[in-house]
């Protein structure tokens, strides 16, 4: 139970930072900058990693917790309670959102800027990088395990940077899940659920290729 209330802690903290920054930005004409709502999705799962890792291993996205579950380095019994967890956790903060910013129409929900199938492509891409990250940092060695949260903060800030004007950056499915719900806008939510975890699934071999020949100490 304490891993399940941490994961809902942890993605609340997720999408009300990120998603906040969001809503800020837009509130406040820009003070934050595209730059300012990359930085803080970076940060803020970089700080709930180091407060919560030890806990639940702070996965924060459905996606991440069913590759974990694949590649046989988390237990098939715990998935539903931490996906529901993660779920729980999004939808709290973003009708705290709603409730702090009535006015907001789309409380940061993650649209495609061109087509459909580009931004799938894209998230695909990126959630495969962010989970090849994952295995590397949280299954290697100790000292890989220290910089974990550094790492996954700061692959996750990259993407968004670059990546975020076009397909919104969402590598979450629970990220985008809860504002649409929220805000009630669900076209193209789709893209933000299978491109993550086809992409996040595909890390796995690819991952488990490129470590067959090293021992993790």
């Amino acid at each position: 139970m304490r891993s399940y209330i941490a994961e809902l802690i942890g993605t609340f903290a997720l999408v009300f930072c990120g998603t906040g920054a969001i809503i800020i930005n837009q509130q406040s004409g820009g003070a934050i900058t595209h730059m300012g709502v990359a930085i803080t999705f970076g940060l803020i799962v970089m700080s709930m990693i180091y407060s919560l890792g030890n806990i639940s291993g702070a996965h924060l996205n459905p996606a991440v917790s069913i590759a974990f579950t694949i590649a046989k380095s988390f237990p098939v019994k715990q998935l539903p309670g931490y996906i529901i967890s993660q779920l729980t956790g999004a939808l709290l903060a973003s009708f705290t959102l709603k409730f702090l910013f009535p006015s907001n129409q789309f409380l940061g929900i993650t649209t495609p800027a061109g087509l459909e199938m580009q931004s799938f492509i894209l998230e695909l891409i990126l959630t495969f990088f962010l989970m090849l990250v994952i295995l590397n940092v949280a299954i290697g060695s100790k000292e890989q395990g220290m910089f974990a949260g550094l790492a996954i903060g700061a692959v996750i800030a990259l993407e968004a940077m670059f990546a975020g004007p076009v397909s919104g950056a969402s590598m979450n499915p629970a990220r985008s899940i809860a504002p649409a719900i929220a805000s009630g806008h669900f076209k193209h939510l789709w893209i933000y659920i299978i491109a993550p975890i086809t992409g996040s699934v595909i890390a796995i071999p690819v991952w488990k290729y490129l470590t067959s020949g090293k021992s993790n100490p």
